[in-house]
């Protein structure tokens, strides 16, 4: 049998290439207003928009834990998987990493835990590399190659409509995030080297989406590119970066994503957020 592949509920790659790949999806937790619930098992988007548009606002996410991972890899490997590369959510983010490492130790040496840097489709491609290559007859330092070659070529890049749910959850500073709501600003995030930072920012949403367009351009360098696109509560905005970008990528676009952002996004980016993830294909 071949590698088995293992990720984290926060990929947020659509059903049909989970179950083509044959991929592994282990959830992590969120907890809205006090209700505990499995993303994407338990807890979807529209639940986690709800409560962000209330007044009484109490969200939070926890990682999977060790012995959830422990459970998943001897399952695979008594399944007759050869090995299993499990790659995850940014570090910067959330322990799930730290949790799937400590598992991996428990296990043995048939496991081997990749850091996406990324959440969302720029977890979800060295995914969808690392389960290529185990198709291919790739072992287990092979596909653990192809998932962290993928990290490499995978840019992300999202916007938001305020940066107050960013605060909150802590993966920005207070006085960044007071700044942008005194000023009206509405940023567009990256994630260099696993960890959230403002990369640009702009008045208004469509503004927003323009520059967006304009990054993952650029981001591309000319290469052909894969791409992934983000939304919660913004289906809109997710139908005109596919639009824009088709029209821009032309013959160099190959394969297009489209998701909703799960509910640990929604907790800590909110509603309106737009996301585009360039991935670049070798050459």
């Amino acid at each position: 049998m071949s590698v088995a592949v293992v990720t984290d509920s926060t990929a947020y790659l659509p059903p049909e290439p989970v179950r083509a790949h044959r991929l592994t999806v282990v959830p992590l937790t969120v907890v809205l207003n006090g209700a505990e619930g499995l993303e994407g098992v338990e807890t979807f988007p529209a639940d986690a928009t709800r409560i962000l548009g209330g007044r009484r606002v109490s969200v939070s996410t926890s990682r999977p834990s060790p012995a959830q991972f422990v459970t998943t890899y001897r399952r695979l490997l008594a399944d007759g998987a050869d090995g299993v590369v499990s790659v995850h959510l940014s570090a910067e983010l959330s322990g799930t990493v730290a949790a799937a490492r400590l598992a991996a130790a428990e296990v043995g040496d048939r496991v081997e835990v990749v850091d996406s840097r990324a959440a969302g489709m720029g977890l979800g491609f060295p995914v969808l590399a690392a389960a290529t290559a185990a198709e291919t007859g790739a072992d287990l330092a092979g596909v653990r190659a192809a998932a962290l070659a993928a990290v490499d070529r995978t840019t992300i890049f999202f916007y938001v409509d305020t940066l107050e749910f960013l605060r909150r959850g802590g993966r920005i500073n207070a006085a960044e995030a007071l700044l942008g709501t005194a000023l009206s600003v509405k940023p567009i995030m990256h994630m260099p080297d696993g960890a959230i930072v403002v990369r640009d920012k702009v008045r208004t949403a469509s503004r927003g989406v323009a520059r967006l367009i304009d990054l993952a351009v650029e981001a591309a360098a000319g290469a052909d590119v894969d791409l992934g696109v983000h939304h919660l509560a913004a289906p809109q905005r997710a139908q005109q970066l596919v639009e824009a970008l088709t029209a821009r990528f032309g013959d160099r676009l190959h394969d297009t994503y489209v998701s909703e952002a799960g509910a640990v996004v929604a907790a800590h980016a909110g509603p309106g957020l737009a996301s585009v993830v360039v991935h670049r294909r070798p050459t």
